[in-house]
């Protein structure tokens, strides 16, 4: 059987290779973005992802990992992916939020604090009914959310007690609703600012400060520029692994089972590996220079953290969830 020109594009754009005369030997490669660099512990996470997926299709499904945003920023490449470019991307709730608004809870202050938890979204009612619609009506196909980054604290030049502290402190933030509004109600004036441009921003004092997880001040040597770390705990980072619709739903059933059950395996594996490193972490961080905050008010974060969830009106949203996970309120 000869392939006609218009169908060899086709297959060429969905990142297809066919492999002799009949369909059935195509082989499909994934192109997997991410903004962390190659020491942090998800870029490992995501060559074992890649390992563990190949292995299983025997070959057919190959995950090329791009770390370091070598493919370009997230919400450029989610736009490509929506068009049916055969390319994933590691981003969160918030940019996806952009799309289907309530979803963007799970980045919100205190949702989620444990693993558990964050393994009881998979069967959530309301979460499913977002994925959905994030596919039916966007594009976007949420392969797992058990990519859990670490707790997001606040590093700055001065020690932060209170959302007091932050009072006129400029905090860098991904340029999303959720994340804004999680920094404005802890406190702190959010600056949205692009991950790689944080450092330079720090040198020339144009943001005072950074809300991230340790892992990310080690590997992108913040102790450098700043002097407090304060663990208030506000975000349990939970990452979502994505890919546009079309390109998943042009892989077999069984491609799909792969991708899907081999993430969530990768996913958790690492996540374990991420929450048992952060005490080493901060112990690290204070032997470059850094001091941790040690009696930071968390509940007064938390309380304070509520008002992000009414500022978008997702209260209702998040009440569901927690409801959905058996999570007292």
């Amino acid at each position: 059987m000869v392939m006609t020109k218009s169908l060899c594009a086709a297959a060429l754009a969905l990142g297809v290779t066919v492999g002799g005369p009949a369909l059935a030997q195509q082989t499909y490669t994934l192109r997997l973005n991410h903004v962390l660099g190659p020491r942090e512990a998800f870029h490992a996470g995501f060559q074992d992802w890649a390992k563990r997926v190949e292995a299983r299709t025997d070959g057919g499904l190959k995950i090329q990992v791009f770390h370091s945003a070598q493919l370009g920023v997230e919400e450029d490449v989610i736009e490509q992916m929506r068009q049916g470019a055969n390319i994933g991307q590691n981003t969160d709730a918030a940019r996806l939020g952009t799309y289907v608004p309530g979803i963007a809870v799970v980045n919100g202050p205190y949702l989620v604090e444990t693993l558990e938890e964050v393994g009881k979204l998979a069967d959530a009612p309301t979460l499913k009914a977002w994925r959905q619609e994030l596919a039916d009506t966007h594009g976007l196909t949420v392969v797992c959310f058990d990519w859990v980054q670490g707790h997001r604290n606040f590093f700055t030049n001065k020690p932060v007690r209170s959302p007091a502290d932050l009072a006129g402190q400029r905090v860098r933030t991904p340029p999303a609703p959720i994340w804004q509004e999680s920094v404005r109600a802890l406190g702190a004036s959010p600056v949205a600012m692009a991950f790689g441009d944080m450092y330079p921003a720090l040198q020339q004092q144009a943001i005072d400060g950074v809300e991230l997880v340790y892992g990310n001040i080690a590997s992108g040597r913040f102790y450098e520029v700043l002097k407090f770390a304060s663990p208030t705990r506000h975000i349990l980072l939970v990452n979502f692994q994505v890919v546009g619709s079309k390109f998943f739903n042009s892989l077999p059933p069984d491609y799909q089972k792969a991708l899907v059950e081999e993430c969530r395996a990768a996913g958790q594996a690492t996540s374990r590996k991420v929450l048992a490193a952060e005490a080493e972490q901060q112990k690290a961080l204070e032997q470059r220079g850094m001091t941790v905050v040690g009696d930071v008010d968390t509940a007064a974060f938390r309380a304070a953290g509520d008002k992000a969830y009414d500022a978008l009106g997702l209260t209702d949203e998040k009440n569901a969830v927690l409801k959905e996970i058996g999570k007292a309120q």
